[in-house]
């Protein structure tokens, strides 16, 4: 792993994710960060990690913003995609993936600690889409990356990557954006709503400040997560895959709880509630047209090209949102649908098709 920079200070997280080992990351100081809202997030932390050599020329970065609980180790989540000869060839590009702000591996985020010397906690502001994006340039900023080459991301990656099109042309050859929509539907708030819903009656939650206790909210976090991943998958593979088996553990669980619970308690290891409930009210927020005469005003004014990738069979962000932002950017390409019954997790799954798409877009910048 190479890096222009070294690292400084890390950021600290939660108390929950201890055992958890998300990579080795370097860690960069961008100062203060004046958010949307008006407030100032104080001594911001950005955790990332880099891949492949800049080159003499600075030509060949290439930002990867990662999706809600992804992380900056992008092979960690994105298996088969970065490396020598793969869709980011480490041999011609440099690979940068920064933790989001708000995030708990290692960027700034409620459970880091704030100036006062205490965690943030139920403290922490409220983020946009918008924010996520001053964060990224201003960490670009402190590594000396002029422009990318390349942002590309799926789902909450996807809505940053289009935000850099509209805020930051100039700073970026090409975006690429995968499962992902110009703005937050209602079905998408309904649903992830719930999830805080579920996150927050937790009585281990307490009101957001629960890192000194013996005991998070993981009960709550598992719910949000078993609800999240259904509309992950798809109805179908939900049904051939376990259909009405027993998990055969004497328990009386269907195989498909069973499945379930496993999910929850995967994320329980490396994930925040108080992250989880900040990036998906981030999500619920997002809206390209906000302030900017509407979506379709904001995407036509793009400058830049744009590649739109969507899963056939993504019921959490439908063909038709990504059809939406392909027929209305002036220089998008046209719409790649890849075919997988795999839903929104196809982006991880189908690596082979993503990764066509990847090495294409990588022409455009």
């Amino acid at each position: 792993m190479t890096s222009p920079l070294s690292g400084v200070s890390p950021g600290v997280t939660g108390a929950w994710l201890e055992s958890y080992d998300p990579g080795e990351r370097l860690f960069v100081k961008i100062g203060s960060l004046s958010l949307e809202s008006g407030q100032v997030l104080e001594d911001v932390t950005i955790a990332y990690q880099t891949w492949g050599t800049l080159n003499q020329a600075q030509d060949n970065a290439v930002l990867i913003n990662h999706a809600m609980t992804g992380w900056s180790d992008v092979p960690g989540w994105w298996p088969s995609m970065v490396g020598p000869g793969l869709p980011f060839d480490t041999d011609k590009f440099f690979i940068l993936c920064p933790n989001v702000i708000g995030g708990c591996q290692g960027s700034t985020g409620p459970s880091s600690i704030a100036p006062d010397g205490k965690r943030y906690g139920s403290r922490f502001p409220a983020l946009t889409i918008r924010d996520m994006v001053a964060g990224e340039v201003a960490f670009s900023d402190a590594l000396g990356i002029a422009k990318y080459r390349l942002s590309v991301g799926p789902s909450l990656g996807g809505m940053r990557a289009l935000e850099w099109a509209i805020m930051w042309p100039e700073r970026i050859g090409a975006i690429c954006t995968i499962g992902s929509s110009a703005v937050a539907t209602g079905d998408q708030i309904g649903t992830a709503s719930i999830q805080i819903r579920a996150i927050k009656s937790d009585p281990h939650f307490l009101g957001g400040d629960y890192y000194e206790s013996d005991q998070g909210p993981l009960d709550g976090l598992g719910i949000a997560r078993r609800i999240a991943h259904l509309t992950y998958r798809t109805e179908a593979e939900m049904d051939v895959r376990f259909g009405r088996e027993l998990q055969g553990d004497d328990t009386g669980r269907y195989a498909v709880e069973s499945y379930l619970d496993h999910q929850a308690s995967k994320l329980a290891l490396r994930f925040d509630a108080n992250t989880y409930i900040s990036l998906t009210e981030a999500m619920n927020s997002h809206d390209v047209g906000r302030d900017r005469g509407g979506v379709a005003a904001a995407l036509s004014a793009i400058t830049v090209p744009v590649v739109v990738v969507s899963i056939d069979t993504d019921r959490l962000f439908p063909p038709r949102l990504q059809a939406e932002i392909a027929d209305l950017v002036p220089l998008a390409s046209e719409l790649t649908t890849i075919s997988s019954p795999f839903g929104h997790d196809g982006f991880l799954v189908e690596v082979e098709a993503v990764g066509e798409v990847i090495r294409h877009a990588l022409t455009l910048g």
